[in-house]
């Protein structure tokens, strides 16, 4: 059994940061998540995109806003179980909780802070015969590491931003990229639009639309695709084949945690703490939902600080916790390291 301050179900990045703002209040943090690594969709789906809007950084590739978390949170020793998902939970008789994974670890902790962005998601895949058979045989519906497919074939299929997105990517990576959606028009931002345009101009990019992929060949791995262009059939050789028709959010187990639910969020209070209709367990990030709700990340950091302090009060009932700045009291860390600001000098001046 695994005993923690907080239970931090979610590894992503308002996981991450929870676990630096429970140890500026000397509290322990465990963190369980289904995915095999921290960091959640920005490990898991764009770590080599770029995000625009985290504050003091400009520009942040996600896995490194993600190496970024963990190394400021390294001082504060969280624990981490990673593949596996919390499956259920039971209260105890002093309040606290006793949660079961799939795997049947069992973490027991007064507090849990539900970190868990959109749940547990899985691609929506095409409607394609044998299409599981090829999964990590040639079909990808996430891309992780662009340098797979270095000088490869890969067919993108989609007509959203990732779609476009990767089809830029990739064409200075793969030795040939073709991008196929089912209508000539593309939803995703103009800028995109216009580049894939001028790739394909270049003869970078070859785009087939409208067409779709009806079919997958190959004994061991994707060799060839079937497509269907304006009712004619042909087939094209590639290597990789790259659905990206978005993903399907689901809470999964936590759903019936006797939380309240709306749309596929779990409501908090957000006039005071974020906690959930059941005391004790909070919601924070992009799993929860309040009225004026904004799915940031920075929105999810300011809840993760706010949701600290009443585990604080839980934890910790009746004693007085005073604010301090980390630039006036620095900041300890449980592996006894210490991080301040250089003091000042008192000397006069003859």
């Amino acid at each position: 059994m695994i005993k923690t301050d907080i239970l931090i179900i979610g590894a992503g990045p308002t996981g991450l940061f929870a676990v630096f703002e429970a140890g500026l209040l000397k509290l322990k943090c465990h963190i369980l998540d289904a995915l095999p690594q921290a960091g959640g969709q920005l490990s898991e789906l764009y770590p080599k995109k770029p995000i625009y809007d985290i504050p003091g950084f400009p520009e942040v590739l996600a896995g490194d806003l993600v190496d970024n978390l963990q190394e400021q949170i390294k001082q504060f020793e969280p624990g981490y179980t990673l593949g596996e998902r919390a499956e259920t939970i039971e209260k105890q008789e002093d309040g606290s909780f006793m949660v079961t994974s799939n795997k049947g670890t069992k973490f027991h902790a007064p507090v849990i802070a539900i970190a868990g962005g959109l749940g547990s998601f899985e691609p929506r895949k095409p409607l394609i015969e044998d299409i599981d058979f090829y999964e990590d045989k040639g079909v990808k519906y996430f891309i992780k590491n662009p340098e797979k497919f270095r000088d490869k074939r890969v067919v993108i299929a989609g007509g959203g931003d990732s779609a476009l997105d990767w089809s830029i990517f990739l064409a200075n990576v793969a030795s040939e990229v073709t991008l196929i959606h089912r209508r000539n028009e593309f939803r995703g931002a103009l800028d995109s639009v216009e580049k894939v345009q001028e790739l394909k101009t270049s003869g970078k990019i070859k785009l087939i639309t409208p067409a779709e992929v009806i079919g997958i060949n190959g004994a061991e791995h994707v060799e060839s695709l079937d497509i269907e262009e304006n009712g004619a059939h042909r087939k094209i050789e590639t290597d990789f084949f790259i659905p990206l028709f978005g993903l399907t959010p689901k809470l999964g187990p936590i759903g019936d945690w006797g939380l309240d639910i709306e749309k596929n969020a779990i409501k908090v209070n957000n006039a005071l703490d974020y906690q959930t209709n059941i005391p004790g367990i909070f919601a924070i990030g992009d799993v929860n939902t309040y009225p004026g709700k904004l799915k940031l990340i920075l929105c999810g950091f300011h809840e993760a600080t706010l949701m600290c302090q009443a585990a604080y009060q839980i934890i910790n009932p009746g004693k007085k916790y005073v604010l301090k700045y980390t630039t006036v009291s620095g900041v300890d860390g449980f592996d006894g390291t210490r991080k301040e600001a250089p003091k000042a000098v008192v000397k006069a001046i003859v």
